[in-house]
C-alpha cells in the first residue's frame, strides 16, 4: 500500500470524520485545532511531553513474554504490552498528559471529560491536580455502580462526577452531557478520552496514543529482531486499538485485529459491534460507522465492560476496515470474563475487562498458529476497578 497519511486537511479519514458540531462550538474547535497544527511540530511542547511520558506516566510500559499462557495455548508466542503498569493503571494517562499540555498552552483553567470504565475520569483529574484545573467528570450512573473504585479515585484527586442518568446511563450519554457542558462552558476545554467526536479530537488522541505501538516496534526488534506477526487490541472508540497499530499500518505483513465487544452475542442485538454491523451516520460531532436500531435511530449498545459499551466507533478504524488494512473480531461477555480468570491464574495479571476481550481472542487465535508466529496483545489497563463487580455476579456465585 501507498505511505499512509490521514486525516486530510478537513479532518476526514476518507469519508469518516469531519466536523459536525453546533454554532458555539465551531470557534472553540477552530482554536484547538490550529493550537495543535502548531504544537505537534513544536520542539519544546513535544520534549515536554516526552518527558512527562518518561517521568510521571512510568513509559516505556513493558513488553512481556507470557511464558506459561504461551505454553497452555501450545501454539504462537504471546506477548502482553503492559500499558496496565501505566501511572492510573491504563494507556488513558498518555492522551490525558498529551492534552492537558494542550490546554495548558491554551490557557485554560478547567477540564471537562467523559468516562465510561474510569480510566479516562481517573487520568484526566489526574493531570487537573497535576496541573492545578478544575475538573468535571460525566460519568453514566450505571457506570458508576460498576466502576465505584474509579469513581472513588477521581474524587480522592479532587474531580467532581457528574452523575448521568439519561439514556442507558453508559458511555455514550455521558458523551452527550459532556459536549452539552462544553458547549455552555466553551471557555473550559473538553479532553475527550478515546479517538471520536469532531476534528481534531481523533487525530490528536491517536497522536497521543501511538506511543504504544512505536515503543512495541522498537520493543520487538530489540527483543526478537523482527516485527510480530499479529497485534490484537479490544475496540470501544478506539484509543488503545490506534495507540497500538498507527505505526503497523504500512506494514502490510502485520495483521492488526480490532477485537468488539459482542455482549450477550450478536444475535441478541445486545452488543457493541460497530465496526462489524454499523452503518455510516454522524455520532458525537463526526461521520463513523453506527449501531442503528429497526426504526434506523441510533441503537442501544451493551457491554458488560463499561469502556467498550458505545454504538459508535472512531473514524480512523471505520476507514481502516473500508481499505481493508484491519480485520476484525468480537468476543462476547462470557469468554471476556473467562479470559480475565485465565490471565489473572495464569500470570498473575488481572486484566480490565475492557482488555480481556482482547486477551480472549488473542489466546484463542494464538492456538491456532505455529509456534514461529508471534501475536502481541495490548493489555490496554488492569483490573482493580472491575475486581468487586466481577467477583460479586460471577465468582461469588
Amino acid at each position: 500500500m501507498k505511505k499512509y497519511s490521514q486525516p486530510n486537511l478537513d479532518g476526514f479519514f476518507g469519508q469518516y470524520g469531519g466536523s459536525f458540531v453546533p454554532p458555539q462550538l465551531k470557534k472553540p474547535l477552530t482554536d484547538l485545532t490550529n493550537t495543535y497544527a502548531h504544537l505537534k511540530t513544536d520542539k519544546i511542547f513535544q520534549a515536554q511531553l516526552k518527558n512527562m511520558l518518561s517521568n510521571y506516566a512510568n513509559r516505556p510500559s513493558n513488553l512481556y513474554f507470557a511464558e506459561r499462557l504461551t505454553k497452555k495455548q501450545n501454539g504462537a508466542r504471546i506477548f502482553l504490552k503492559r500499558e496496565d503498569l501505566n501511572h492510573t493503571g491504563a494507556h488513558k494517562i498518555n492522551n490525558a498528559i498529551g492534552q492537558a499540555l494542550v490546554a495548558k498552552c491554551m490557557g485554560k483553567k478547567k477540564l471537562i471529560a467523559e468516562t465510561g470504565a474510569g480510566q479516562h475520569g481517573v487520568a484526566t483529574a489526574t493531570v487537573a491536580a497535576l496541573f492545578g484545573m478544575e475538573c468535571d467528570v460525566y460519568m453514566g450512573a450505571r457506570d458508576m455502580e460498576n466502576e465505584k473504585p474509579n469513581v472513588y479515585r477521581i474524587q480522592i484527586l479532587g474531580g467532581k462526577v457528574i452523575k448521568v442518568t439519561k439514556g442507558q446511563q453508559t458511555l455514550k450519554d455521558a458523551v452527550d452531557a459532556a459536549l452539552t457542558a462544553y458547549t455552555q462552558e466553551p471557555d473550559s476545554y473538553y479532553l475527550l478520552g478515546s479517538a471520536v467526536g469532531p476534528s481534531p479530537y481523533p487525530e490528536m488522541v491517536r497522536d497521543f496514543q501511538k506511543i504504544i505501538g512505536e515503543e512495541i516496534k522498537k520493543q520487538m526488534l530489540e527483543k526478537e529482531k523482527r516485527l510480530p506477526d499479529y497485534i490484537v487490541a479490544c475496540v470501544g472508540g478506539g484509543s488503545n486499538a490506534m495507540g497500538a497499530f498507527y505505526s503497523f499500518i504500512n506494514d502490510t505483513n502485520v495483521h492488526l485485529i480490532a477485537v468488539e465487544p459482542a455482549g450477550h452475542g450478536i444475535q441478541t442485538g445486545r452488543h457493541g459491534v460497530s465496526l462489524g454491523k454499523g452503518a455510516i451516520d454522524v455520532i458525537h460531532g463526526f461521520k463513523t460507522l453506527v449501531l442503528h436500531d429497526k426504526n434506523g435511530e441510533i441503537a442501544k449498545s451493551y457491554s458488560a465492560a463499561s469502556g467498550l459499551d458505545y454504538p459508535g466507533v472512531g473514524p480512523e478504524l471505520a476507514y481502516l476496515k473500508e481499505i481493508q488494512r484491519i480485520e476484525l473480531a468480537h468476543i462476547t461477555d462470557t469468554q471476556a470474563i473467562a479470559a480475565f480468570s485465565l490471565l489473572s491464574k495464569t500470570e498473575g495479571i488481572i486484566p480490565a475487562l475492557e482488555s480481556a476481550h482482547a486477551i480472549a481472542y488473542g489466546v484463542k487465535l494464538a492456538s491456532q498458529l505455529p509456534k514461529d508466529k508471534i501475536v502481541v496483545i495490548n493489555l490496554s489497563g488492569r483490573g482493580d476497578k472491575d475486581v468487586e463487580y466481577i467477583y460479586k455476579k460471577y465468582v461469588s456465585k
